[in-house]
């Protein structure tokens, strides 16, 4: 059901002053590391490391002997972003048994801590929130021209994760299998939708980018040192023609009940049926200032595509990098536009209303 906001000048649903309550049982968080290797073949996009490496932030009990730390990304003593605060390797809380999940997905060229700030508020709150380093595509290690191109595999990135999950020793056994959701920023967006059963015309992208290759959407600021576009495509088709041959398949999840995308991009990948097939219930937030994944291209498209959806615009300025973590001192110094944010805009403000809107719409959807 469509029923926020409308604004006639825009075009598309706005909310403002977004009013939402969390639920009343909070936790401390608890912060722990897996490296999930999935035993079948699969497609590891030229990636340094073959294997899985997730972040899982979970609720621990709030008892008065766990202390949370504060966590950043990068050194110590020069931190780029601030990550939050967990306990690392606490105990999970034993009440109650089971807790709903939502997976994470991140945005190009990031990592699942870039979604610190929506994990640890889902663990306060009573999720398992799991992100995971796309392979060939995060910032740990050094990019791959298939990370960029094969967006599709992210999303069995996802699901073999949750299978990993489901069978992990110590978070196994508390995960409601019925209660899973996944979230996720940028191209995170589009790959939790991909989850949700939508499906890519990636050949509808590429001439969208040859029309005007200056789009946005066809040179992002993560691919800058990786080379022409056209070479990283012959690339790819030469090194994964078995992926690029079923870019247009289903990789819906039927365990993911409900998604939630932040600012989902590459909207030009979908054509009018690419969402015939998703019936999930499907929030979507996005900024209006958004250069990267423009809402009328993209989530404000993809509204009209699907019978169950529902579309935020944060206005004010927030824009696309808005919804990466919380930039130090030294990031702004360091990393431009990531952390660029326009005057008035505060990210923490921003990140708090978007979370809250992600508590309630998973609890609201994942009873």
């Amino acid at each position: 059901m469509r029923t926020l906001r409308w604004a006639a000048t825009l075009g598309f649903v706005v909310m403002v002053g977004v009013q939402v309550g969390f639920c009343a049982t909070t936790y401390e968080v608890g912060i722990s590391s897996r490296v999930f290797k999935p035993a079948h073949a699969r497609n590891w996009r030229g990636a340094k490391t073959q294997a899985l490496v997730a972040t899982i932030w979970y609720p621990v009990n709030a008892d008065g002997k766990v202390y949370e730390e504060p966590q950043v990304i990068g050194p110590p003593d020069g931190a780029l972003f601030l990550a939050g605060g967990a306990a690392v390797n606490a105990s999970i809380a034993t009440s109650p048994e089971k807790f709903p999940v939502v997976m994470l997905s991140h945005g190009t060229g990031g990592s699942a801590m870039q979604l610190a700030w929506l994990g640890t508020v889902l663990a306060r709150h009573g999720y398992i929130a799991v992100g995971i380093n796309h392979p060939g595509n995060n910032a740990l290690e050094p990019y791959t021209a298939e990370g960029f191109v094969l967006w599709w595999e992210r999303a069995t990135d996802i699901s073999d994760a949750l299978d990993a999950l489901l069978s992990d020793a110590t978070f196994g056994t508390h995960v409601d299998e019925a209660r899973i959701g996944a979230a996720g920023f940028s191209i995170g967006g589009y790959t939790v939708l991909e989850l949700a059963g939508a499906r890519t015309d990636q050949e509808r992208f590429l001439k969208a980018c040859e029309t005007d290759p200056t789009l946005h959407k066809c040179v992002v600021p993560e691919m800058k040192n990786m080379g022409d576009p056209e070479q990283m495509l012959a690339k790819v088709r030469a090194s994964s023609a078995e992926s690029m041959a079923r870019g247009g398949a289903s990789y819906r999840d039927p365990r993911v009940k409900t998604v939630f995308a932040i600012a989902p991009a590459v909207g030009q990948a979908f054509d009018a049926d690419g969402f015939r097939e998703v019936t999930i219930p499907v929030a979507m937030v996005v900024g209006a200032a958004d250069p990267i994944a423009p809402v009328a291209t993209n989530a404000g498209r993809f509204l009209a595509l699907m019978p169950n959806a529902h579309l935020t615009v944060l206005p004010d300025g927030v824009a696309h990098y808005t919804f990466l973590d919380t930039c130090t001192g030294v990031g702004k110094a360091k990393l431009g536009v990531f952390c660029g944010d326009a005057a008035g805009v505060d990210r923490e403000k921003v990140h708090a209303t978007v979370s809250a809107m992600a508590v309630k719409f998973f609890d609201k959807n994942l009873k």
